[in-house]
């Protein structure tokens, strides 16, 4: 005979959330009460005007142009490793086959969505290559004219 199943009572679906939120609550407080001043340290209490807090930069970058097309740039370099595994893969699934047309349909299968999502990725990167590229502040083409030295040029 098979067990029969209890039904879910609210005890049961919430306990789950509210162990989450007293997780939270038990990291978070100590966290909060950590970012506070120290006033015995000379610091006012409560950032008072005149105190700035200076955080050091770990990634040596000020401008978030660049950071976001390295980010980008790294996420398609894996991503493109990934495309190159997946050619790898459906090339073995075809070598190895033995003639099995199942195994040989998989293999072109696996190398042609490989080769559909390479050509997402060259599509990506020229889009993105673009939109930083433009977002980058541009000069005005007018070329502004020498200063005037009181010598009039012959032409």
């Amino acid at each position: 005979m098979a067990p029969t199943l209890k039904p879910l009572t609210w005890r049961h679906s919430l306990q789950p959330l509210f162990l989450s939120l007293f997780v939270a609550l038990i990291l978070g407080v100590p966290l909060v009460s950590w970012a506070q001043d120290n006033p015995a340290a000379g610091a006012p209490a409560g950032g008072a005007a005149g105190h700035v807090i200076q955080l050091p930069n770990p990634i040596s970058i000020t401008d978030p142009r660049v950071l976001i097309g390295q980010i980008i740039g790294a996420a398609l370099g894996i991503v493109g490793s990934i495309a190159f595994a997946m050619f790898l893969w459906g090339g073995f699934l075809w070598m190895t086959s033995a003639g099995n047309s199942e195994k040989v349909s998989k293999g072109k299968m696996v190398i042609l969505w490989a080769a559909i999502g390479l050509a997402v990725i060259f599509t990506s990167y020229a889009l993105v290559s673009y939109v930083l590229k433009g977002l980058k502040p541009q000069t005005s083409g007018v070329q502004q004219p020498p200063p005037a030295t009181g010598v009039q040029q012959q032409p």
